[in-house]
């Protein structure tokens, strides 16, 4: 069974419809450095879990697409690329610091902004709305899976 996630990117970095644009539909979840989010892509994500696509720092945060985890992480080859803003000279390629997995985009949505998802008590308990959620991979529940996939978009 699969499980599902909300995974936030910043538009200017990767938007739905860059994914979308992308060969296969598919990018890489580049650049997480935080060891919790990292830690959901690493151990607990498998190919075929749904993941709903998060535009965040932008002027209308909100879920934008739905996407789908395709393969098993692999560590992030931006952590050792001097020109990345994501290279970490504490990371050695044997001994690999930060992980990613790949995401398909499945299809464009409507926008569900952050502002209208605070205001729907069906939605109390997802992560992305809880006071002072700053992470970039959020566990979602299957019931708030299907109420978002279902009713919302």
């Amino acid at each position: 069974m699969p499980a599902y996630w909300l995974m936030k990117s910043e538009p200017d970095e990767c938007s739905i419809d860059d994914a979308l644009a992308a060969p296969g539909q598919t990018v890489p979840w580049t650049g997480v450095r935080n060891y919790q989010a990292r830690n959901f892509m690493w151990k607990q994500m498998q190919p075929e879990d749904g993941v709903l696509f998060y535009h965040s720092s932008c002027a209308e945060p909100g879920i934008y697409g739905i996407a789908q985890v395709t393969g098993a992480p692999y560590p992030d080859p931006t952590q050792f690329d001097v020109s990345s803003k994501y290279f970490d000279t504490q990371s050695k390629p044997d001994a690999p610091r930060w992980w990613l997995v790949d995401v398909r985009a499945v299809r464009k949505t409507i926008p569900l902004l952050l502002s209208t998802m605070r205001s729907d008590p069906q939605l109390e308990g997802l992560l992305v709305l809880q006071k002072g959620s700053r992470l970039s991979i959020t566990p979602v529940s299957p019931a708030h899976w299907h109420y978002i996939t279902t009713t919302l978009l």
